[in-house]
């Protein structure tokens, strides 16, 4: 038996163990982690160390797999204007899709009226707990989309890295990768060499990733264990209307347009089960980034549409993300008698298009983001942002889920589009549920 033969038979075997699942592995660490919290509030806090390590460890890698992945998608294509092409391609569809999810939800929060009855007197809400997302509000403020692009683009290429900035990180990775593709045949050992820098840092990520479990346990843990499983009571109304309209998003919205790539939408989620499930524990979709991109190559798409529709997804296609915007927005005016008049919620449309792209990664973007959103829009007071900061972190399971879901339905809709979707090797992989060659990967 070759070393190959023994590493696919022990993959086989792990996978033959209940408790050898990551899936397991990550309900039963959700589990422990909601009965500590309630039982041992205090114990329950600090295994957030846990989680503050694994997301730490998730992030010393991202940047780095995001250069090697596009630069390596882009040099390895050989023809530019298809890359050009995809690129474009994926552009008008995140335009689309972000579009649909800001008008479903401010239909939604027109509809259900989630703060309605609040009365909230603005003159009475303390200004003080905004202070904390002060540092981050020169990254999505103050420019309009002038100082969105010259954001894209970083001071120096090592300052992208050093920042962990993914959106200059890619914008510097598309200028490489057609540098080293115009460049040609002197350039292959550079590609090789990105190739298998992208093949360790895989590696290290599928180690990473093994670890999962306790960054489950100590995010629930903490959470529960600080706000209690009542914490949600005052404003449970809006987290279940903005849970209900990401479900709702998904089967219709995403649903339909995986229907139209000849897919079904609820075995391609079948299949993502383990990454969602860490996303859904963590709140965070860039612990799952490598897995997501070796499981979508593996069903069938081109790695050229993945290397480029992922990355750029995660800053420009957050439909999730999208939703809680407008019906976040509209619930601050209801809870504050604040009425909106149809040019306001066009207002409302139009500036979220902008202030929803490249936030991905920042720090309390959401309370950012709102800020700059209604900064645009003066009839709603912005210190009501404060009514949002105690749910911001359980309607961030719900976006990070939505967000990273909508991409990978956008990457399959893109190949499919481009013809780079090898559809009866993506069907059987559905069927089956699961890729050998993505867990013999050790991810």
């Amino acid at each position: 038996m070759t070393a190959t033969d023994a590493a696919i038979a022990g993959a086989t075997r792990g996978r033959g163990s209940l408790f050898g699942s990551l899936f397991v592995q990550v309900v039963a660490a959700l589990v422990l982690g909601i009965l500590i919290g309630v039982v041992a509030p205090e114990m329950g806090q600090a295994l957030k160390f846990f989680s503050d390590a694994f997301l730490k460890l998730i992030s010393m890698v991202v940047a780095p797999i995001v250069f090697c992945v596009v630069v390596h998608g882009i040099a390895s294509a050989g023809d530019l204007r298809k890359v050009g092409r995809v690129g474009v391609k994926a552009l008008v569809y995140f335009e689309g899709m972000t579009t649909i999810a800001l008008a479903f939800g401010l239909v939604l929060a027109l509809i259900f009226g989630p703060g309605h009855g609040m009365n909230i007197d603005v003159s009475k809400l303390d200004p003080k707990v905004l202070t904390s997302f002060a540092d981050n509000a020169h990254k999505l403020q103050g420019g309009g989309l002038s100082g969105f692009i010259l954001n894209i683009i970083p001071s120096t290429a090592f300052d992208a890295f050093a920042r962990n900035d993914v959106l200059q990180v890619l914008f510097f990775a598309v200028i490489f990768g057609v540098s080293l593709a115009l460049v040609g045949e002197p350039a292959k050992p550079v590609v090789t060499f990105i190739d298998t820098t992208a093949k360790v840092l895989f590696r290290a990520m599928g180690l990473i990733v093994r670890v999962a479990p306790l960054g489950v346990l100590g995010a629930i843990g903490f959470t529960v264990g600080k706000y209690g499983i009542g914490s949600l009571q005052q404003l449970l109304t809006l987290v279940v209307l903005f849970y209900l309209s990401v479900a709702l998003f998904v089967v219709i919205a995403l649903g339909t347009v995986m229907r139209l790539a000849g897919l079904s939408l609820f075995k391609f989620l079948r299949y993502l089960k383990e990454e969602l499930m860490i996303v859904l524990a963590t709140a965070s979709s860039d612990a799952v980034l490598p897995q997501i991109m070796r499981k979508l190559e593996a069903m069938g798409v081109k790695q050229e549409v993945v290397g480029l529709v992922i990355p750029t997804g995660y800053s420009f296609n957050l439909d999730a993300f999208s939703i809680y915007l407008t019906l976040a927005v509209v619930f601050i005016a209801q809870a504050t008698n604040t009425p909106l008049s149809i040019p306001d919620l066009l207002l409302v449309l139009g500036v979220s298009l902008i202030t929803s792209k490249g936030a991905h990664g920042v720090p309390g973007s959401a309370i950012v983001i709102l800020a700059a959103t209604l900064s645009a829009v003066p009839a709603i007071p912005a210190i009501g942002l404060v009514l949002v900061l105690s749910i911001d972190w359980f309607v961030g399971i719900a976006r990070a889920v939505g967000n990273l879901i909508g991409n990978c339905v956008a990457t399959v809709v893109v190949a499919a589009w481009e013809n780079d979707l090898d559809h009866a090797k993506a069907v059987a992989v559905l069927d089956r549920g699961s890729s050998d060659e993505v867990e013999y990967q050790g991810v």
